[in-house]
């Protein structure tokens, strides 16, 4: 009768013993350590089961987005296509949370609605969205798929083409997307005299340039080599600028606490560990242009 006691506090040692594994092994994981099955497919955190929702803009403009214009609501780009290099960067990372092509869908999701706060109809966004504190308060950023630079895109033979230095660009109007890294780049850093002037969409912003409407668009370094080549006529990329402060970089954006930016993490870290995310940007991406000091 005395042993029952002592058999019933070894079986509670032995139930507690087993809970704590348990909460360590959920504590690894919150580390975004993927450990076991975590990312397997059938576990994902996904807006829809066994399909991989990937957001971004329309139009889906080349160099992140390549192929023709070949099913609505798709303009200028397809992304689909698997071509150009956001494209590409997402269908490698579905590769490597065990997605098919046919798996992932893409749907439309303006620029400033990707990172409001609020619940997401998409599993991740890619669209060229810089890390930064405020927007990771609404939202949660994966790791860097790639590391960028401001530049600024003005039309040849205007009197802002001449110029050589961030001092010497203070007396022109300049231009950017709003809610943009590009606007506070301008704001913060070259300053100008004039009031800059926002547009709600990249392609308004364009217009206004083409229109001499402004001087000079500030857009990252990719976009600019596709502005001045193809959209813009007699377009030029003035020059690229130095970096302040922490380096910009973009980053895939998940709804507030989805535990799936662990395994997109993961699968980053495999493709720039393998060489795959230098030899896409290789392949997809420019970044030639002078520095403007």
């Amino acid at each position: 009768m005395r042993r029952a006691p002592a058999i019933l506090l070894v079986a509670l040692l032995s139930i507690l013993a087993a809970g704590c594994g348990g909460s360590s092994n959920k504590a690894a994981n919150a580390t975004g350590t993927t450990t076991g099955t975590s990312c397997k497919k059938d576990t994902l955190n996904l807006v829809n089961a066994g399909q991989l929702t990937v957001g971004t803009d329309n139009p889906a403009f080349p160099p992140w987005f390549g192929g023709p214009e070949k099913k609505a609501p798709w303009k200028v780009s397809n992304p689909y296509s698997r071509e150009g290099y956001e494209s590409a960067v997402t269908y490698a990372v579905a590769s490597k949370l065990g997605f098919t092509n046919a798996e992932v869908k893409w749907i439309v999701v303006p620029f400033n609605t990707a990172f409001a706060p609020g619940p997401k109809k998409f599993d991740f966004d890619i669209n060229q969205i810089s890390y930064k504190p405020a927007r990771a308060k609404a939202v949660d950023f994966s790791d860097s798929y790639y590391d960028v630079n401001q530049a600024l895109v003005v039309v040849k033979g205007t009197p802002i083409a001449s110029a050589t230095s961030i001092a010497a660009l203070k007396p022109y109007k300049f231009g950017a997307q709003l809610g943009t890294t590009s606007y506070d780049y301008i704001t913060n850093n070259i300053k100008p005299a004039k009031k800059t002037a926002v547009f709600d969409t990249n392609d308004a912003a364009v217009a206004s340039l083409k229109n001499k409407q402004i001087d000079g668009l500030v857009v990252d370094l990719p976009t600019a080599f596709y502005i001045s080549a193809v959209q813009v006529p007699n377009g030029k990329i003035l020059g690229q600028f130095p970096t302040v402060g922490t380096p910009e970089h973009f980053g895939m954006v998940f709804e507030k606490g989805n535990s799936l930016d662990r395994c997109v993490n993961d699968a980053l870290s495999q493709l720039r560990t393998d060489g795959t995310l230098k030899r896409l940007q290789a392949k997809w991406l420019q970044a030639d242009a002078p520095v403007l000091k």
